[in-house]
């Protein structure tokens, strides 16, 4: 391995031209040379702050510029950037602090203040140093100096913990080097075909590994403009799309709805080259309709948090199949690999297998389940696929149980015990069914305990204080037994064919 990219927090170097446009934030454009200023003085005001090499940062906050300079900052000091969900609630939050082993946590004021959270309580309650990214963290500095350092020794250090759910219990830690991200932002750049004059749109929210890697490292690494938006409006998308001229739009799925309709409206994007559909499956309405009504064929690709986390897309110019994750991009190998690992011929379906050098380093103190995960030199992904006569790939089904809500991870089991708290329920079930705007919706099937009769609008609203949003089911159905197979296992199939 060598510094051949840099690192996560001078990946913008490598095509620096101080007076070009590097972010743009609703009124504000910061030039590359003013987003090295700020790298620089929020990196040494972590410094001054006693932030070491090794420290574990939680970072809390929505989309902004500062999430950025505070991430490259972190990776200045060559501590490891932990980032979380802006809706996580503290229960979550406490957990995350615990696995990780986090000493600091710096989280946005308004985040702060919309959860009721105090300062010297979340310290206390996640026992970590907290930093409040408000009107004083800037001030202090911009008073900050504008030393130049990188304190990492090696690309292979850690740079990011992204916590994923797993097969099974709790979320983990996927350990991602700066290496990870930034040869994947390399790769990706390769095969989209991104340019140095490009303007992308960062709506997608930035702790998650799709948006930070797509829509920040991309852009940084190819010299282009990225301009962030605070959260997904349809008005305010549409806007940024036509004042800024953005060419490059990255979403998940639900958000090429809002295209359509703009289509629809004979609202037209003239300086609109390419979209890129990540998060979750692009059902093939929506590509069809993108293509005819907006004049824009959708890239699917294939990605998940421990490959940093793009694997496969469709061509940008070439042949596009619908349905298809694409073939991989470069200098990585994915396969269908049989029982034992070994490639499978065409058209036979296996689990997809990935190597290469965007792979995690593995998971932060889980040693059995790294080997699992990583067993034979391969990334095991737990989908289903299979491949054509062209080298494309085909997602068939998913081997793991997870839910992706409007493309973010969502683990049932950890909304099953979250239900099983609940001091009425006896029995719980949690599945994913298809949803035309999300992708997939939770619904939760409960079996109450003997005499109790439980409200189900009562029962969402209690895992509203213990779950972040994207978490809680759509639907709660009340059930007198759920469906078991002889050893007692739910038989969730059943359930999902019903639903």
């Amino acid at each position: 391995m060598d510094f051949r990219f840099g690192t996560v927090g001078s990946i913008y170097k490598n095509h620096f031209r101080p007076d070009r446009p590097a972010v743009y934030f609703k009124e504000t454009t910061y030039t590359y040379q003013e987003l090295d200023d700020k790298v620089r003085a929020f990196a040494n005001y972590l410094k001054a702050k006693g932030v070491a090499k090794g420290d574990k940062v939680i970072l809390d906050a929505g989309n902004c510029p500062e999430f950025l300079f505070l991430y490259c900052g972190v990776g200045r000091n060559a501590a490891v950037v932990v980032p979380v969900n802006p809706m996580l609630t503290l229960p979550e939050l406490t957990y995350i602090a615990g696995d990780s082993d986090a000493a600091w946590m710096i989280v946005q004021e308004g985040v702060m203040a919309k959860h009721g959270y105090t300062e010297e309580g979340l310290s206390e309650a996640l026992g970590v140093r907290v930093l409040v990214l408000g009107e004083a963290m800037l001030a202090e500095a911009e008073a900050a100096p504008r030393d130049d350092f990188d304190l990492i020794e090696s690309p292979d250090e850690i740079s990011t913990f992204l916590y994923t759910s797993g097969t099974t219990g709790q979320p983990k830690a996927a350990m991602l080097s700066h290496h990870n991200l930034v040869v994947n932002a390399w790769q990706d750049s390769v095969m989209l075909q991104m340019y140095d004059d490009d303007v992308f749109l960062c709506v997608l929210p930035m702790f998650h590994v799709f948006a930070f890697t797509t829509s920040i490292l991309i852009p940084l690494f190819r010299g282009a403009s990225t301009d962030i938006v605070e959260a997904f409006q349809p008005k305010t998308v549409i806007s940024e799309l036509l004042a800024k001229k953005v060419n490059v739009f990255l979403g998940v799925p639900a958000m090429y709805m809002v295209l359509i309709e703009a289509g629809k409206n004979n609202i037209k994007f003239p300086d609109l080259r390419i979209a890129v559909s990540g998060g979750s499956a692009l059902p093939v309405e929506i590509y069809r309709q993108t293509k005819e009504l907006v004049g824009l064929p959708v890239i699917e690709g294939y990605g998940l948090t421990e490959a940093s986390p793009a694997c496969t897309f469709n061509p940008t110019f070439g042949v596009q199949k619908a349905g298809s994750i694409g073939v991989h991009i470069p200098e990585i190998t994915v396969i269908v690999g049989g029982e034992n690992d070994e490639e499978l011929p065409v058209g036979e379906v296996g689990e997809l297998l990935v190597r290469g050098e965007n792979v995690m380093k593995g998971y932060y103190n889980r040693p059995e389940e790294t080997a699992e995960a990583l067993r034979g030199g391969w990334l095991h992904t737990g989908d289903l696929a299979k491949m054509d006569e062209d080298g494309y790939f085909f997602i068939v089904d998913r081997k793991k149980d997870i839910v992706v809500v409007a493309g973010l991870n969502v683990y049932p089991r950890e909304v099953e015990e979250a239900l099983y708290g609940h001091p009425q329920i006896k029995d719980a079930a949690v599945i994913g069914k298809p949803d035309a705007l999300r992708g997939e919706a939770l619904v939760a099937y409960v079996v109450p305990k003997e005499g109790e009769a439980p409200d189900t609008k009562e029962i969402i609203a209690w895992l509203k204080e213990r779950l972040a949003a994207y978490k809680i089911p759509r639907r709660v159905e009340l059930r007198e037994e759920l469906p078991r197979n002889s050893s007692g296992k739910i038989l969730k199939r059943l359930l999902k064919e019903e639903a």
